[in-house]
């Protein structure tokens, strides 16, 4: 009998889609198809790839809103912000990796030596396997998927059991594109599975997206085997207020940071230190506007926060909070104003706590929900102190008007990306990678590249007379 993979949305706890498990032999079959397109496929030209990029691009904007409508149902955002993750951002990246391969692959060309022509090529891995998660699941797969097929590998992608449709339309769009048979796959298949595939020498290259415990799971996977690993995983991403910030744009800007998509991105703000001296302005913003989320059903339009994935996450989130409270934090938001919130369910409040501190769980361990902590600090240093108190390191932000101070004090925070006014946005000309917990490697940027090729070095010796 086959093994079902069911998706329960997180709108209405029904089952949204059933897919059929791979066996071992579709597996093994996926994966020869991918060795065999690969070969062919490293020589077309960078024209040819980016054209078939581009038109994959143009079949998700053209399916943007049911693409949307996809989402929703799989993990929860609410629908008028959905289309947007293919309009905005996943365009956005996947023609700017496109536009710059070119000069991210070009041969690296040596000053010449008499009767020695030297240079560096970069050449693909090979086959490309993507392990994608469900929180954004279009942005983050694309920063692998597009510049691994742009510098000439194959791809299977292998995405989360929350948003599998996602990756049935990665194939469709490829493929309507006219990218030739098997150079970008996909698979449904158990984690065991997904281990296995790991450690069969046609694999090449795992770009994972996921949690700390995930990414434990991936390198034991891959530990007999010497190949790279892209590792984007957790955070605990926190931002300072200086007392010299615009406040008011401060607090429109991190209480979006904090609550979008239900705080459940990796990069999104789960603690904030602001300057004594604008600390109880600042709250009292952030609590006004807090109150005027409407949580309710993502799939009508006037919902701006939408459940959870799962009310396993939810339950998570919640005995955070009762345990902050219970060790002295006070919580802003009554839970009332949010008739939708109710325990059992995916559906959550959002949450301001203050009286917080290091010692609880919620200003240390990472949350993944829509609750953010405030502490007030007294100067620069305690805030940097604060902020390097954590075994992530993904992002973190300042919020001032002194763009010098605020280069000073990024040069002393272990983060893998710092702003100045502004958080949770990726740019996909920056290298995206994190430190400590958060991570290991880099996507997207010409650096996002260097990990999906391998350098093969010229050494010719065009002259032999003398």
């Amino acid at each position: 009998m086959a093994n079902i993979q069911r998706t329960i949305s997180p709108v209405d706890g029904s089952i949204y889609v059933e897919r059929e498990l791979a066996d071992q032999r579709q597996i093994d079959a996926a994966l020869q198809r991918a060795v065999e397109a690969q070969r062919d496929w490293k020589q077309t030209s960078l024209t040819e790839r980016a054209a078939i990029c581009e038109r994959m691009v143009q079949y998700m904007l053209d399916h943007a809103n049911d693409i949307g409508a996809e989402i929703s149902w799989q993990m929860g955002r609410p629908i008028r912000y959905t289309p947007a993750e293919i309009t905005r951002g996943f365009e956005e990246r996947a023609r700017y990796m496109a536009a710059i391969a070119p000069d991210a692959l070009r041969d690296i060309s040596l000053a010449p030596q008499d009767g020695l022509q030297r240079f560096i090529r970069r050449e693909p891995l090979g086959v490309v396997l993507v392990l994608a998660p469900w929180n954004y699941p279009y942005l983050t797969s694309v920063n692998s998927i597009v510049p691994a097929i742009m510098a000439g590998n194959s791809v299977i992608i292998k995405h989360s059991n929350q948003t599998p449709l996602v990756a049935e339309r990665y194939s469709e769009a490829f493929r309507e594109a006219g990218l030739p048979d098997a150079v970008c796959q996909h698979l449904h298949i158990t984690h065991d599975d997904v281990a296995g595939m790991i450690a069969d020498p046609r694999v090449d290259f795992v770009a994972f997206t996921g949690s700390v415990a995930g990414g434990h799971a991936v390198q034991q996977a891959a530990s007999q085997r010497f190949i790279g690993t892209g590792m984007e995983l957790g955070g605990k991403d926190p931002a300072y207020v200086r007392d010299d910030a615009d406040i008011a744009y401060a607090v429109a800007g991190l209480v979006d940071g904090a609550f979008f998509n239900s705080g459940q991105s990796c990069c999104g703000i789960e603690r904030i230190y602001v300057h004594q001296a604008v600390y109880d302005d600042f709250v009292e913003s952030a609590v006004e506007l807090t109150r005027q989320y409407i949580l309710g059903d993502p799939l009508q339009p006037e919902t701006t926060l939408g459940p959870m994935v799962r009310t396993s996450a939810a339950d998570f989130v919640r005995g955070q909070i009762a345990s902050a409270v219970a060790q002295g934090a006070t919580a802003l938001i009554d839970p009332a104003l949010f008739p939708m919130s109710k325990a059992g369910t995916p559906y959550l409040a959002p949450q301001i706590l203050v009286n917080v501190n290091h010692s609880m769980d919620v200003m240390i361990e990472e949350s993944f929900g829509p609750v953010v902590g405030i502490m007030p600090v007294k100067d620069d240093a305690e805030a940097i102190a604060l902020m390097n108190d954590s075994k992530y390191g993904l992002t973190a932000s300042i919020w001032t008007n002194d763009a010098e101070r605020a280069l000073q004090l990024g040069e002393q925070v272990n983060t893998g990306t710092w702003y100045m006014n502004r958080c949770d946005y990726l740019d996909p000309a920056l290298a995206w990678t994190g430190v400590k917990d958060s991570g290991r490697g880099c996507t997207l940027s010409a650096l996002g590249y260097e990990s999906l090729t391998r350098p093969k070095s010229f050494h010719l010796r065009t002259v032999t007379d003398g």
